[in-house]
């Protein structure tokens, strides 16, 4: 049975949850969750698929417009998969041959070799 997109029904869920261009925290918060409850709907008609996928949209440039995302580098992922996985200087050490190497890099004076992030990536 092929599912068909009811205008009526879409037009109802727009009018009781009447999404806009969000402005404010509060707003992308609201939207947010609404967004989250009809993402987590296990039957998700297709009406709620379109308000979830404009929901979205909304959010997404509201994020974008707010909270930019400054563009990563090699060191600051480094720097995260570092901390994400709990290496320790010592090991660091080990793996990258002395602690000025070690001290070099984490401060960003010295580049992440091709090689260093090979090894780097099998730590664990």
């Amino acid at each position: 049975m092929a599912l068909t997109f009811n205008r009526e029904t879409y037009a109802s869920l727009l009018a009781k949850y009447q999404p806009k261009v969000i402005k404010t925290d509060e707003e992308n918060e609201q939207a947010t969750t609404l967004a989250e409850e009809l993402s987590h709907r296990v039957n998700r008609t297709l009406e709620e698929s379109a308000l979830l996928d404009l929901l979205i949209a909304l959010i997404e440039k509201y994020e974008d417009e707010h909270y930019p995302m400054g563009e990563s580098t090699a060191h600051s992922m480094f720097l995260h998969l570092i901390d994400a996985q709990s290496v320790k200087e010592a090991e660091l050490v080990a793996i990258l041959g002395s602690r000025e190497v070690v001290s070099e890099v984490m401060s960003g004076k010295q580049e992440i070799t091709q090689e260093m992030a090979k090894v780097l990536y099998h730590v664990r």
